[in-house]
């Protein structure tokens, strides 16, 4: 779908994530998990938790203003739970690969759903 001006940058920065993810499954199939999570626990915060906080200070607010209160709220639940997962003390494999398979579930979500009912109850957003 094509996107909006307004979200055009949040859209681009969606592939970061994916790559990411798909990142974190090769390190788990290739053993190298200990160095996966320090590699994507700096990019976290460099990159992905940057992006939330636009997503949560500017995007999120309209659409609750816009009366789109549930989508709003699955939003804010997914980036907790990506947020405890990445500062949870259980660095294994098995948070690993739950991490990237969130993260991937989640970009899905807001390209599918989140940013489609933005597009159409929020025409002039733009960040």
């Amino acid at each position: 779908m094509k996107r909006s001006p307004g979200l055009r940058t949040l859209s681009s920065e969606h592939h970061t994530g994916l790559v990411m993810a798909r990142r974190a499954i090769q390190a788990v199939e290739e053993g190298q998990v200990a160095d996966a999570w320090q590699d994507l626990a700096l990019r976290f915060e460099q990159e992905l938790e940057p992006h939330f906080r636009q997503e949560e200070e500017q995007l999120l607010p309209a659409l609750r203003q816009a009366g789109e209160e549930a989508i709003v709220q699955r939003t804010l639940e997914e980036h907790a739970a990506l947020r405890a997962l990445i500062h949870d003390r259980e660095r294994d494999a098995e948070a690993l690969k739950a991490f990237a398979e969130l993260l991937k579930a989640h970009i899905r979500f807001e390209e599918r759903e989140l940013f489609a009912i933005a597009q159409a109850r929020l025409p002039e957003f733009s960040l």
